[in-house]
């Protein structure tokens, strides 16, 4: 099958094949075409350019007049496999509460594990499933999806399997991350080592048997687990194939980045505080530092600095963070707006982050996240835009056209 898109108002993020990221001052140039085509064979990219040198072929002919074309969104942290939700604790928050002490209540995170715990597995598969669906219409191409509200064995594979079946079922990239260490649930409070075994030991054998993930994760925070935790965790993930992720300078900065960089961390996630040290600890790695503003403004607590990371030449990118507690919204359009208006990114280092840098914070760079020959058509047609600063500047506004899976409409 051949799709065929013409007069594109401006064709964005077109990248060789062998740009994996951008970092620095680089994060700011956002290559494109203007009055291009873009050529889709069998769900990926075969060829685009200006449309004085578009192709006449036998093809579905989609005109993009007006419009904008850029690869879908990469969100590369989110926790979409979850049970219910959590608005009795964002009032409470509206009348005072912290995060921290919701939590000490056996609120945040213990609350959810108790919820999905009871819940049957086909049931958490439809919960999660429509909130995949919802995320897809607002253009997200690729995403991680992360356990860690089970907080026991059984409860941590029943997220992981139904992750598994959603891979399978949708046509999006989906990556899977074992999260293992959360939070301590109740029964562990006075024997920290016993949960932190059982999260390291046979399970890491089924889910290395059974696929169930490629990454392995731990929330490394001040009340949550100390950095030595998370080095034992992942090191044990990663005798069995797992590929570090970290949650990492939340709310305190604790050494988790440097000790995450030195394990090979495929990305720290958060970093709402940052210092020299651990800016110095991400120069010359190939760990990518990722965002969530979306947490930030939900939970009232600063933003990620996303100008002292840019300036000091490293890369940066963007992801939702959407889950029950602290994010509940899987819209990057509103990561990508809340980085330019809370972050002081600029739009083109908005883009980069939630596309290219998004990417590559999954390991789907080769897949997604730029318009380059051999890559997945996942795309986003927007509606008729002066430019695409529009994007980040019309933050209440719903600009997509239409979504793009593999070349075809999504039709949710």
């Amino acid at each position: 099958m051949k799709v065929l898109f013409k007069n594109i108002k401006q064709l964005l993020q077109i990248r060789d094949v062998h740009e994996v990221k951008v970092s620095g001052s680089h994060m700011n140039e956002l290559p494109c075409i203007s009055n291009a085509y873009l050529l889709v064979e069998n769900g990926f990219i075969k060829a685009f350019g200006e449309m004085a040198q578009c192709p006449t072929l036998d093809a579905e002919v989609v005109d993009a007049t007006g419009k904008m074309l850029l690869p879908s969104w990469c969100d590369s942290h989110t926790h979409i496999v979850y049970a219910g939700n959590r608005e009795g604790e964002f009032v409470e928050r509206i009348k005072g509460a912290s995060y921290e002490e919701i939590a000490a209540n056996g609120g945040g995170i213990l609350n959810s594990a108790k919820q999905l715990q009871s819940l049957p597995e086909d049931e958490l598969y439809a919960q999660s499933a429509t909130r995949l669906e919802e995320v897809i219409s607002l253009g997200t191409g690729a995403v991680e999806i992360k356990s860690g509200y089970g907080l026991t064995v059984d409860a941590e594979l029943k997220m992981l399997r139904v992750i598994k079946r959603l891979a399978a079922d949708y046509t999006i990239p989906i990556r899977s991350t074992f999260l293992a260490a959360h939070a301590l649930p109740a029964e562990f409070k006075s024997d920290r080592k016993a949960f932190l075994e059982s999260m390291t030991g046979e399970i890491l054998e089924v889910i290395k048997k059974e696929q169930l993930a490629q990454y392995i994760d731990v929330f490394c925070e001040t009340g949550y687990f100390s950095v030595e935790e998370m080095v034992d965790v992942l090191m044990a993930g990663r005798e069995l194939g797992l590929i570090p992720k970290v949650h990492v300078n939340q709310f305190t900065t604790i050494g988790g980045v440097k000790a995450a960089v030195d394990l090979s961390a495929l990305s720290v996630d958060h970093l709402e505080l940052l210092n020299s040290d651990d800016l110095e600890a991400l120069k010359g790695s190939d760990t990518m530092p990722v965002a969530l503003p979306g947490c930030s403004y939900f939970l009232g607590i600063p933003y990620t600095p996303a100008r002292d990371i840019i300036d000091a030449g490293l890369p940066l990118a963007l992801a939702t963070d959407f889950n029950p507690g602290s994010t509940p919204s899987g819209n990057m359009n509103f990561a990508v707006s809340s980085a330019c208006i809370k972050m002081g990114m600029t739009p083109e280092e908005a883009i980069n982050a939630a596309t290219l840098n998004g990417a590559y914070a999954m390991g789907l760079e080769e897949e997604v996240g730029s318009i380059t020959v051999g890559k997945r058509a996942n795309l986003i047609l927007t509606k008729p835009i002066n430019s695409y600063g529009v994007l980040p500047y019309a933050y209440g506004s719903n600009l997509i056209h239409q979504v793009y899976v593999n070349g075809e409409p999504w039709i949710n």
